[in-house]
């Protein structure tokens, strides 16, 4: 007489994470590099290659739609593939940060105290080697590199800076079976899309209200701002807010970096006339007065890294 087979038990992507004992967001981007789910919206959906596999919905009054597997899935042999111990560079991060540079990424570890700079490149820091963090040799180069554990794709503090970085404003994987308190400090997804918008210069400088305040505590305007001040504090330069130009007119820049003397003003998308007709003559006066001037423009937001690093090369500063 044969046993009759066991319906499989069926678990959330975050209950199945945890079960293979995998960082949540490593097997969220395993399953999308499979393409058994992908980005619709705010939520995942699964595909026709998700469900060939056993994926399915569940509705849930508490926590709406979200997609389970059968446990049996732990056995499947690309699952079974994921190696839980590999360790993953900055590069790597990347891969869950697509609108991040390595570069910008150690920048933010270096801030954070998990390794610092030194005449011989990054070394790691006690914080960071309590974090998992490793000094390597690089067998293609013989160069030392930090290398850290997967899990560390899965850290609440290094998603917080580095999310702020990328300007998202992230949601939660679903994790229905988390209680409300653990659910409320679990990991952000980090596929979710960029939802920060910077609002008008007025309602963010509106009377009464606080100013935005960017991660060195200097108070900006708009987003883009944000993003240009709080890039130039991670690369470690010094620079000055509002700084005034070296002229007897009455202009200023948004920001002026001494060690490269470089003015940068950031172009926001809609500018008032009397701005507009401050910035065109600031501009003016930096190109007669040959001051290295570099504009930002709203459309630059994603590239910031890139411009401004190629710009203070240009002028001798190795950032």
């Amino acid at each position: 007489m044969t046993r009759e087979a066991q319906t499989p038990e069926q678990l959330s992507t975050s209950a199945l994470a945890k079960r293979l004992k995998l960082p949540i967001q490593q097997l969220f981007a395993t399953l999308r590099d499979y393409a058994w789910i992908e980005r619709r919206g705010n939520g995942w959906v699964l595909t026709a290659k998700g469900e060939l596999h056993g994926g399915s919905y569940r509705d849930s009054q508490r926590f709406g739609r979200y997609i389970v597997w059968p446990d049996t899935l732990t056995e499947h042999p690309l699952i079974a593939a994921i190696e839980s111990n590999q360790r993953i560079t900055p590069a790597g991060l990347c891969r869950y940060y697509p609108h991040l540079s390595a570069r910008q990424i150690n920048r933010t570890l270096a801030e954070l105290g998990l390794q610092r700079r030194s005449c011989s490149g990054l070394q790691l820091t006690a914080l960071g080697a309590s974090f998992g963090g490793r000094q390597e040799l690089h067998d293609e180069y013989a160069l030392s590199v930090i290398t850290w554990p997967h899990e560390l794709v899965d850290d609440p503090v290094l998603h917080r800076e580095l999310n702020r970085l990328a300007g998202e404003d992230l949601a939660v994987p679903e994790a229905p079976e988390s209680a409300p308190a653990a659910r409320s400090q679990a990991m952000p997804d980090l596929f979710a899309p960029d939802r920060e918008t910077a609002p008008p210069r007025d309602a963010a400088q509106g009377a009464g209200s606080a100013p935005r305040r960017a991660l060195d505590g200097h108070a900006v305007d708009s987003l883009l701002q944000r993003r240009v001040c709080d890039w130039l504090y991670e690369a470690q330069l010094a620079h000055a807010r509002d700084r005034r130009l070296p002229v007897d007119d009455n202009l200023s820049a948004d920001f002026y970096v001494p060690a490269a003397g470089l003015y940068i003003e950031c172009w926001e998308r809609d500018v008032p006339t009397a701005e507009l007709t401050r910035r065109l003559r600031t501009r003016e006066v930096c190109r007669e007065r040959q001051l290295a001037y570099q504009e930002v423009a709203a459309a630059d937001l994603e590239r910031i890294d890139e411009l401004l690093t190629g710009r203070l090369r240009a002028l001798g500063l190795d950032c």
